[in-house]
């Protein structure tokens, strides 16, 4: 056991870890405090430095609340959570795929009706949101959940204005029947920026990049025997889909948003989700 020296460094604190230690823990940490020392050398980072990212790190977790992970939106904005994401949901080619969660979920959303309209408070461009959901040979999946969920023509989310927005706001839920396919009634979102009142908002501006989300609807899919879905689907052409603040747009999710003429809704959004079984 040797005493810490700058050269040293990383073999000194990862020898300090005892025998019994869980593999798995021990893997991980050993490889932080690795590349965490390989960081601060290669910079040069100073004692003031040091200082601030302390400072940093701890306004952030003061930032924290049971309505806000700052956090979650430090990992967002670094890339961490979309690396995370796709590490984690490699997908054959024909399967949908994966983008960030975000902040914003809200469980046992109202189950409804096919068709019916989740905008409750009678703001924005309306939309017919259709399609269906598959398997990889194409075959409709009957039973599966489509939970969706939006922003409003503002830019909030219902959970961001309550006493504002109604409770369930551009919120629902819809199971496929035996044709697998699915139809909902909304707006056609908007984009908007992250909560940028706090530290990792700061830390945006010094880095010269904007706070901005393209607009995107959320959909979780699930059904018994296939894969969980998190994704979205963006609005074509939207000024930040090559700049999205949290880094989440992907090509195959970009959707079609046509113009409507005389019909019930002003737009129309179809898109087909593809499962990958268990």
């Amino acid at each position: 056991m040797s005493y810490f020296t700058e050269a040293s460094s990383v073999e000194t604190v990862n020898g300090r870890m005892g025998a019994d230690t869980d593999p798995r823990l021990k893997q991980v940490m050993s490889s932080l405090v690795q590349h965490l020392h390989a960081f601060i050398k290669d910079v040069g980072l100073t004692q003031e430095e040091w200082e601030y990212g302390i400072g940093f790190l701890t306004r952030t977790g003061q930032m924290c609340s049971g309505e806000r992970q700052e956090f979650i939106l430090l990992s967002d904005t670094l890339g961490v959570s979309m690396l995370v994401d796709a590490i984690n949901n490699r997908r054959p080619a024909g399967a949908t795929e994966n983008t960030v969660f975000g902040p914003f979920h809200v469980d046992d959303a109202p189950i409804r009706a096919m068709g019916d309209n989740i905008s409750l408070d009678g703001k924005g461009e309306s939309c017919l949101f259709e399609g269906r959901v598959l398997d990889l040979d194409g075959k409709p999946i009957a039973g599966a959940t489509v939970d969706v969920w939006s922003d409003n023509a503002d830019g909030f989310y219902d959970v961001q204005q309550p006493g504002i927005q109604p409770k369930w706001n551009n919120r629902g839920r819809f199971i496929t029947g035996a044709d697998g396919t699915y139809a909902f009634r909304g707006i056609k979102p908007v984009s908007y920026p992250i909560p940028d009142d706090g530290p990792v908002g700061q830390m945006l501006g010094h880095l010269g990049r904007h706070p901005y989300r393209p607009a995107h609807m959320h959909y979780l899919v699930t059904a018994p025997g296939y894969q969980k879905l998190v994704t979205h689907t963006f609005v074509g052409g939207d000024t930040y889909l090559t700049s999205d603040a949290v880094f989440g747009v992907k090509n195959t999710l970009v959707a079609p948003f046509d113009r409507v003429e005389g019909g019930q809704t002003l737009w129309h959004s179809p898109f087909d989700f593809t499962l990958v079984p268990l």
